[in-house]
This record gives C-alpha cells, sequence and structure tokens, in this order.
C-alpha cells in the first residue's frame, strides 16, 4: 500500500501535466481510463500476488511468459484479427512449455498448484487485456497523459483495499528502511516502469510492447534461482526453453 501511496501524487502530476490544454474526457474515455486502471496494475497484481501464495516464482514467470499469446488470443476476440496456422503452432509450443513445469509441480508442490497456477493466468490476461486496450486508447489521449490517469485509478484502487481491509493505523507503525524501500519501489519500479511500457505501446503496438517485456520474466526466474534458493531444474529449463520458442517463432511468423 506504501508503494502506491508515494506513487499517486507522480501519477496525478502526471495525469495533470499531460492533460493541459487537451479537450476533457468523454464519457467513453472515463469509462476507458477506469478499466485500464482495474485491469492493468490493480487487478493484474493482486492475482499474481495471490498466486505465488500456491506456485513457485519460476511456474509464476513461466505463465506470464504466455503474455504475448494472450495479447494475439485477444486482437482475435475482440477486434477479428485473423490468426494462422503457424501462429497456432507457436501457440502450442508456448503452453506446451507451461504444461511441463506445471505438471512437475502438482507432484512436488500438492494440489493447490492448479490454483496458484490459474490465479496467474488470470493475471496474464488481465494484464494482456491492458495491454490490448491501452494499444486503442493511447492514440486518442496519448501515453503521458493514459498512464496518469489509469495509474492514478490503480494506486486509488490498491489504497482503497488497504483501508477496508487493514487497520490504518498500522501504516505509521513500519519502519524506517521500510518506509525508503517503498518510495524505491514507488519511483524506480512503480513510477518509471509504467510511463515506459505505455510509450512503448504507442511506437511499437501491443504485440511488440509484450514481447519486448518479456525480459522481466526471464530476470526473475534467475533471481528465484539466486535470491530465494529456488531450484533451476531440468523441468523448469525445459519448459523455459519451450515457452520461449514459442513466443520467437510468434514473434516470427506475425
Amino acid at each position: 500500500m506504501l508503494r502506491m501511496l508515494f506513487a499517486l501524487p507522480l501519477f496525478v502530476a502526471l495525469a495533470w501535466w499531460a492533460s493541459r490544454g487537451k479537450p476533457a474526457l468523454t464519457r467513453r474515455d472515463v469509462v476507458a481510463v477506469i478499466g485500464l486502471g482495474f485491469s492493468g496494475y490493480y487487478l493484474a497484481s493482486f492475482l499474481d500476488f495471490a498466486g505465488l501464495a500456491y506456485i513457485s516464482a519460476s511456474l509464476e514467470r513461466l505463465i506470464l511468459y504466455l503474455n504475448p499469446t494472450l495479447v494475439l488470443f485477444l486482437g482475435v476476440v475482440l477486434h477479428g484479427r485473423r490468426v494462422t496456422r503457424r501462429q497456432l503452432m507457436a501457440l502450442g509450443v508456448s503452453y506446451s512449455g507451461v504444461l511441463v513445469v506445471f505438471g512437475r509441480e502438482m507432484t512436488d508442490l500438492g494440489p493447490h498448484v492448479g490454483l496458484g497456477a490459474a490465479l496467474v493466468f488470470g493475471s496474464a490476461l488481465s494484464y494482456a487485456i491492458y495491454l490490448v486496450q491501452s494499444g486503442q486508447e493511447v492514440n486518442r489521449l496519448g501515453a503521458l497523459r493514459l498512464t496518469g490517469l489509469a495509474t492514478t485509478v490503480a494506486c486509488v484502487l490498491c489504497i482503497g483495499q488497504f483501508v477496508v481491509l487493514r487497520p490504518v493505523a498500522s501504516v505509521f507503525e513500519v519502519p524506517t528502511p521500510v518506509l525508503w524501500l517503498s518510495l524505491l519501489n514507488a519511483t524506480a519500479c512503480t513510477f518509471a516502469p509504467v510511463i515506459l511500457v505505455m510509450l512503448g505501446i504507442e511506437r511499437l503496438g501491443a504485440g511488440l510492447a509484450a514481447q519486448t517485456g518479456l525480459v522481466g520474466p526471464m530476470s526473475t526466474i534467475v533471481m528465484g534461482v539466486l535470491i530465494l534458493g529456488e531450484p533451476m531444474t531440468p523441468w523448469i529449463v525445459a519448459g523455459t526453453l519451450l515457452v520461449l520458442a514459442g513466443v520467437a517463432l510468434l514473434a516470427r511468423w506475425r
């Protein structure tokens, strides 16, 4: 919550600055901004953290690797885009990689792996919706204005959840190092990346932006091994290679 509390004034200031001299938002714009704020950060983050309670960080990141395939799927469902046979083959390769690791974790971690995987998949789907719909809205509102408005909504939702579920007084009991870490997360890990992603969507489109963002999941898999001590098993290596191969084929056969 502190992360979003510190980030909120930054996004409010960005929304104000980027809205200067621009036409007022229409009702359609307001609905789109609220929807993007809900799906792109609030819901995606909530489902991701909920899923991590049941599965390893490696499997979680592997599922998030499916994001470009979900962007393709949503393009078909929402905008009537066609899918080629080659693209379907690429999707099959990617999902087989996830199934390899999923089946292994079902054996090692127990029956709740299915629930965790479903929650993280919901997170990936929610973020894919954000990417696809952002690609539709960014040309209307501009990258910086849309980022400021939509992420302000996300910050308010996160803070509101904390107020409803936790005692507000607990905010004032947080140790000073946690406050500094939250401030770092708000600036370097929230404000800056969200702006860069939206600028990328504006210039590259949702599909290429999703593929470029796969650097994040790969780095998290590595850090899960180095920092959290998670094993880099042959199953994880095989699954990761299959997912990466599928995404690479998808990018090649666009």
